[in-house]
């Protein structure tokens, strides 16, 4: 069996790798917000992934007795507020400002967790945590700004929207909030349990949601190719990628987690790059400029040393 400290420091590049998943969404995303609310999309994905999530949460049913009342208010909050109202407002802000600039936005989401990491879990941030910390948001602002200085316009490609803005940094608000919820559900429920109780809760609130709203298309308006999308996003950037980002979660402190979750972003950047119409440029390499590759390999590295300093401080807490 794999020690302690061997699965201390490869949890963080489960997260990187879980996070860096949730980007593959983008294109089918902009895709189903032309013609579906982003309700009834977020909906519609939560749909696909309980059909995955409740023969394992049956399964795991002994689990659920030894959550605490806390507990279970953690979990809505991660199943209502960072699984259902953040995808939807990530979601809903496609419509005003272009997919990139709402993925840039969830920057923020390190520093609202790191926060709370300290004042609800206790967490000691280890003396070098800072120090490849910000060589992790530097590199990741490089990558999402290769000339350094934010180009909120370019032709047509994207009119900025205060309303688009508002509904991406709630959507980091929320995400960042859930990585701190998880990591302290993570204490007494499995990981399986967790994600599952994810997808079932979400699901019940968003079907609620939709009946308000009145955002229920009607079953003809829904097209093969708008289903088979929404399967793809449920399966990659849903249950896939949220049972692996759980399983490392269970290994990785909160403030340290939150930083490996730039893989988002910076995955980001090379798929809308390549599959998202008007975001080739001229002048890059691979679909990139020079500074994106600098900002890529500085992330990395920060997240390799990350990993260290994750290693470090499980040693730390056990000795």
């Amino acid at each position: 069996m794999p020690s302690s400290r061997y699965i201390a420091f490869f949890g963080p590049a489960l997260v990187f790798l879980a996070a860096a998943l949730w980007a593959t969404d983008a294109p089918f995303r902009t895709h189903l917000t032309k013609e579906l609310a982003s309700t009834f999309i977020v909906f519609a994905e939560h749909g696909v992934s309980v059909l995955v999530a409740i023969p394992i949460l049956l399964f795991n049913w002994s689990n659920l007795r030894q959550l605490s009342l806390r507990e279970w208010l953690a979990v809505l909050a991660i199943a209502i507020g960072g699984s259902a109202l953040a995808a939807v407002a990530f979601t809903e802000s496609f419509h005003y400002v272009n997919p990139s600039v709402s993925i840039v936005l969830q920057k923020v989401q390190p520093l609202i967790a790191i926060a709370l990491a300290a004042g609800l879990l206790g967490e000691r941030l280890h003396k070098n945590f800072w120090l490849w910390t910000i060589v992790a948001l530097i590199g990741a602002y490089i990558v999402s700004f290769p000339h350094l200085v934010p180009q909120l316009y370019t032709g047509e490609v994207f009119n900025p929207n205060m309303i688009g803005a508002l509904l991406a940094l709630s959507a980091a608000t929320l995400w960042g909030a859930s990585t701190v919820f998880g990591k302290y559900v993570l204490r007494t429920a499995a990981f399986q349990t967790l994600t599952s109780l994810r997808f079932v809760i979400a699901f019940i609130f968003l079907g609620l949601l939709n009946a308000v709203q009145d955002t229920f298309p009607a079953p003809s308006a829904i097209t093969n190719t708008d289903w088979l999308f929404i399967v793809i996003v449920a399966l990659t950037s849903g249950v896939f990628s949220l049972f692996l980002y759980y399983y490392g979660l269970q290994f990785t402190r909160a403030s340290i987690a939150t930083i490996a979750e730039l893989g988002f972003p910076l995955a980001a950047v090379f798929v809308n790059a390549y599959f998202i119409p008007g975001n080739q440029a001229p002048g890059t390499f691979m679909g990139l400029f020079i500074g994106q590759w600098i900002g890529t390999v500085l992330l990395l590295f920060a997240m390799l040393m990350l990993s260290r300093v994750n290693q470090e401080s499980v040693v730390e807490v056990r000795s």
